[in-house]
C-alpha cells in the first residue's frame, strides 16, 4: 500500500465503522478537544467520558477554567490520577487568556510550547479543531505504525520514536485531516488494540509489515522490564471530637503535586513527633491495614494510623497548609485516590466505634 492510499483508506473506514458519538464529538473545539486528549493521556475512554461531562460543566470554556480556583481544577481531577496534567491544564488556560485573548494559537508548533501539550496533543488540537494538517503519535498511533512498519524496538525508545514520528509525518494527507486523525486513533482503539488485533477487518492490512511477517500479536516489543524502588511512609489519619480529619496540602511540584493529603511521615516515631509539635495529644490510635499504592516508576508502601487526638486541634491550622476536613460534608478539594480510599476506611471504621 502506497503512503497516499494510505489515509484514504482509514478515512473511509472510519465513515462506516469509527467512533463518532464520544462526548467530545459534539461541539467541537480546540477547547474540547485540549481536555479530552489530556484526560485521555494514562486512561480509559470508558472512564474518561464522565470526567469529561462533569468538568465541562463546571467549566465550559477556557475562560473559566483559568479563572476557577486551582483547588477546583484538581477536584474535578481527583481519580484521573497524574495530577501534573491538571495543574498544566490551569497554567495553559491561563496562558492562553493572557498572551492569546482567549484563542488558542492556529499553529500545532505553538500548541506544543504550551504546558502539559506535547507535539502529539498539539497535533490533535490542530487536526481535529482547525483542521491544519498535523501528524499525531499518541499511544493508539504508536501501536498501529509500529505494527504497520514492524518497528521492533520499544515504541517509546528515543530511536524508535523518532521513526514512528517520520511515519507519521509520512501517512498523514493533505486533506480530510480531521477525519484521518479520527481514524487512525479508533483503529488503534478498536481493532489494532493491544492484543488480539483484528486483523482481518483492519483497513490497511494489505501495507501491514507485521501482518506479512505474523508478528502483529509480538509487536510492539514491550517495555523493558524494570524492579520498581519501594518508598514506604506512615500516614496519620487524625481525627478530632467532630470527626474531622487533618489534611496537609502538598508543595504545588512533585508527587501529587497541590492535591490536599494525609501528612507523610518515615515512620510512628516522626508521627509522635509531629502530634508532640502542635501539642495534640492522642486519645486512642489504631494500626489500620497497610496499602500499596503503585505509580509509573516506585511503589509506596503506606501505614496508616487512625489517631484520635484532644479537642484542642485549632494550634496546627494557623498554618494555611493545613485544614480540618469534614468527610460526611467535604469541600470542593483535590484528593489523590488513595487518600479518598483511606478517608473512606477511616470513617468506616469511626463510624463502628460509635
Amino acid at each position: 500500500m502506497s503512503p497516499d492510499a494510505f489515509g484514504p483508506a482509514l478515512v473511509a473506514w472510519h465513515q462506516q465503522h469509527g467512533r463518532k458519538d464520544l462526548p467530545w464529538q459534539h461541539n467541537i473545539s480546540p477547547y474540547r478537544v485540549w481536555i479530552s486528549e489530556i484526560m485521555l493521556q494514562q486512561t480509559q475512554v470508558s472512564t474518561v467520558m464522565h470526567y469529561f461531562e462533569r468538568f465541562m460543566q463546571a467549566l465550559p470554556s477556557v475562560q473559566a477554567l483559568a479563572a476557577a480556583p486551582l483547588d477546583e481544577v484538581l477536584h474535578l481531577w481527583t481519580g484521573l490520577g497524574y495530577y501534573s496534567r491538571a495543574r498544566n491544564l490551569h497554567k495553559t488556560a491561563q496562558q492562553v487568556c493572557a498572551d492569546y485573548r482567549g484563542e488558542f494559537p492556529h499553529s500545532a508548533e505553538i500548541l506544543a510550547t504550551l504546558p502539559g501539550i506535547g507535539p502529539s496533543t498539539a497535533g490533535a488540537i490542530a487536526s481535529l479543531s482547525m483542521g491544519l494538517r498535523a501528524p499525531i503519535l499518541d499511544g493508539n498511533v504508536k501501536r498501529v505504525l509500529a505494527r504497520y512498519s514492524a518497528e521492533t524496538s520499544y515504541p517509546g525508545a528515543s530511536q524508535a520514536t523518532k521513526r514512528l514520528w517520520q511515519l507519521s509525518e509520512l501517512l498523514t494527507p493533505q486533506h480530510d485531516v480531521a477525519q484521518y486523525t479520527q481514524a487512525i486513533m479508533d483503529l488503534g482503539a478498536t481493532l489494532c488494540t493491544r492484543k488480539q488485533p483484528d486483523c482481518q477487518r483492519c483497513p490497511v492490512i494489505s501495507g501491514c509489515l507485521a501482518y506479512q511477517r505474523n508478528q502483529q500479536h509480538i509487536l510492539p516489543a514491550p517495555r523493558p522490564r524494570k524492579e520498581l524502588p519501594v518508598r514506604r511512609v506512615a500516614m496519620p489519619i487524625l481525627t478530632n471530637q467532630d470527626n474531622a480529619i487533618l489534611l496537609q496540602q502538598r508543595p504545588s511540584e512533585g508527587l501529587w503535586g497541590g492535591l490536599w493529603s494525609l501528612p507523610e511521615l518515615s515512620d510512628i516515631n516522626a508521627v509522635a513527633a509531629l502530634l508532640q509539635h502542635y501539642q495534640l495529644a492522642p486519645q486512642q490510635q489504631q494500626r489500620l491495614a497497610p496499602l500499596r499504592h503503585t505509580f509509573s516508576h516506585f511503589h509506596l508502601d503506606i501505614e496508616p494510623w487512625l489517631i484520635r487526638v484532644q479537642s484542642n486541634t485549632t494550634l496546627c491550622v494557623a498554618e494555611n497548609n493545613w485544614l480540618w476536613y469534614n468527610p460526611l460534608n467535604p469541600p470542593r478539594l483535590g484528593l489523590a485516590a488513595p487518600i479518598k480510599g483511606l478517608i473512606k476506611r477511616a470513617l468506616i471504621q469511626m463510624q463502628q466505634e460509635i
